[in-house]
């Protein structure tokens, strides 16, 4: 993959995670500190495929005083605000296999002079990528919903192309700014329009709700099942390989954080799509979030089927990725 393009995430929350592993030979445990958080592992995958990663987040507090220098280690570039109160931090058990988790500290509420700070940090940051990703808060209610609409309006009407993955009524604020892409699972997009996703058909009328309020594109992703995609008239069936035995957290943020670098590094349509599948399935044979090995990713997305679902009989068209540009979904320069 080529490198080169520049990927802004805003990710307001970076966290501090402790994880206890068990040690092998009965020595005891293995303690292991790492930044964490969605925007962290979206920027972490971003950079692993080859585009150029800048953060913007909340830092603060003691929990900041060990969270940076953590998140300095990481091939990304670091837009922090700093806040008065302490960052996010949770301690999780892994000794028996599965992960446990024994305590959670979700950071405070910002206060309206740190939210104008990360919000023209963000924008001015995304000015110079070549696409946003838009994550979400933890927790969830702690940024006013109006930022969200506003964050991607403002980046779209200067030409950066924005990519949300928010949970409702973020993701309606959001949709207001009429993003380029919305990535969302089933269980979110049920709950954005208030039913059941339970069948193809109403899971195809609910995606396309998606575009209805703003969105040029929707991918629906459902755990093991195939992921949903909608562009314009055009549908997939994205089918990942299937692994029986794995870890589901982190398998989101790592395909948000392929799709973003397969746009910023000028991927066509269907090559993003392929790695975007195969980073979220090779975080689910690991551990860790967002840690896949780019490698892994390519070999991985070879075994990715992509099957149109309208009469386009010739099945995916090699679009490229330049229709996500706000030229093309009614920002400025539009004739």
């Amino acid at each position: 993959m080529a490198g080169g393009g520049k990927v802004a995430v805003f990710g307001p929350h970076p966290m501090l995670s402790i994880t206890i592993e068990a040690l092998g030979g009965g020595g005891g445990d293995d303690i292991h500190l790492h930044p964490a958080g969605q925007g962290v592992w979206v920027a972490r995958m971003a950079a692993e495929l080859g585009a150029d990663p800048v953060l913007c987040g909340f830092i603060g507090g003691e929990t900041g005083t060990v969270l940076r220098p953590l998140l300095e280690q990481l091939p990304i570039d670091l837009r922090l605000t700093e806040t008065a109160e302490p960052s996010g931090s949770y301690l999780h058990d892994r000794r028996s296999g599965e992960r446990v988790p024994l305590a959670q500290a979700a950071a405070p509420a910002p206060s309206r002079h740190e939210v104008d700070g990360l919000f023209s940090a963000t924008v001015a940051a995304a000015l110079d990528s070549d696409v946003l990703a838009v994550c979400g808060p933890f927790p969830a209610d702690a940024l006013p919903l109006e930022l969200y609409g506003n964050l991607v309006a403002d980046v779209r009407a200067n030409g950066t192309p924005v990519v949300a993955d928010l949970s409702p009524p973020r993701l309606d604020s959001a949709l207001e700014g009429e993003p380029d892409l919305v990535k969302i699972n089933d269980w979110e997009l049920a709950s954005y329009i208030s039913g059941p996703v339970d069948t193809p058909e109403r899971l195809r009328a609910a995606a396309r709700r998606l575009l209805d309020a703003g969105a040029a594109a929707a991918i629906v992703t459902r755990a093991e099942a195939p992921a949903l995609v909608l562009r314009g008239d055009d549908a997939w069936d994205l089918i990942p390989p299937r692994f029986d035995r794995g870890s589901r957290e982190g398998c989101g943020d790592s395909m948000m954080g392929a799709l973003c670098a397969c746009i910023a590094t000028g991927r066509t349509w269907e090559e993003t799509l392929r790695l975007a599948a195969a980073a979220g399935a090779a975080n689910f044979l690991r551990h860790g979030l967002g840690t896949s090995a780019r490698e892994v990713v390519e070999d991985l997305a070879r075994a990715v089927e992509l099957q149109a679902t309208t009469p386009d009989v010739d099945g995916p068209k090699n679009h490229d990725i330049a229709g996500f540009s706000a030229h093309q979904h009614g920002g400025v320069g539009e004739a």
